[in-house]
């Protein structure tokens, strides 16, 4: 799997390097300092999947996956992150983004999420997920505003159940398990939900729960 790391920090990027070094099914394949260089690292290089910083000089992280994403269908970008400082997060999983990673999880976290990125399964950290969606919907009285969404009348109730599981940062074997039913079935269901709300990935479709206030 192609990895191409895209922060402004170099230190940040040889750590990266370092750590993603000593896996046998991983190779860097290249290093952007800015967005801009990171868009044209992708048309050059054509990574599997990009651990993109959000904040850095010139063009940053959210316009760069958006550019990157919109152009290339089998490139997946995951955010890197340090949260705290970084109110920009949701709208780059707006953008395309297939998840986000903090910079300071384990380094057997992040190669798993580089893994599971590059096989196409979208990463949701719950509990951050949950606190970056209430924060970007919340209007001026800090109480959430939601708007409807006339995709969710779409959904079956089996449907809309599997929906809040996954908003809920389930994953399929714990959905089964909740729901008493096979794998294959929670599958199905995914499936049908993405496909009824026109979204890309679970990271869009949970977006899409909170939004219209299917988790309140």
């Amino acid at each position: 799997m192609r990895v191409l790391l895209a922060d402004d920090q170099e230190l940040i990027r040889v750590g990266f390097r370092m750590i993603l070094s000593v896996e046998p099914d991983l190779e860097v394949v290249g290093e952007a300092g800015d967005g801009a260089a990171a868009v044209r690292a992708v048309a050059d290089l054509r990574p599997d999947v990009v651990l993109m910083d959000v904040q850095m000089p010139g063009t940053d992280g959210i316009a760069a996956t958006e550019a990157i994403v919109a152009a290339y269908d089998d490139v997946v970008v995951l955010i890197l992150t340090t949260f705290d400082d970084d109110d920009y997060l949701f709208s780059s999983l707006r953008a395309g983004a297939a998840g986000f990673l903090l910079k300071n999880c384990p380094p057997d976290d992040l190669i798993a999420a580089i893994r599971q990125a590059a096989q196409g399964h979208a990463l949701l950290a719950p509990e951050v997920t949950r606190r970056v969606i209430a924060r970007s919907t919340s209007g001026p009285t800090g109480r959430p505003t939601a708007t409807p969404d006339t995709r969710l009348t779409h959904l079956t109730d089996r449907e809309r159940d599997v929906l809040v599981a996954m908003a809920r940062g389930l994953s399929n074997a714990e959905i089964a398990d909740e729901l008493v039913v096979g794998a294959a079935t929670v599958k199905s269901h995914v499936s049908h939900v993405l496909t009824k709300l026109g979204v890309r990935d679970r990271v869009q479709a949970v977006i899409a729960a909170y939004e219209s206030g299917l988790m309140d």
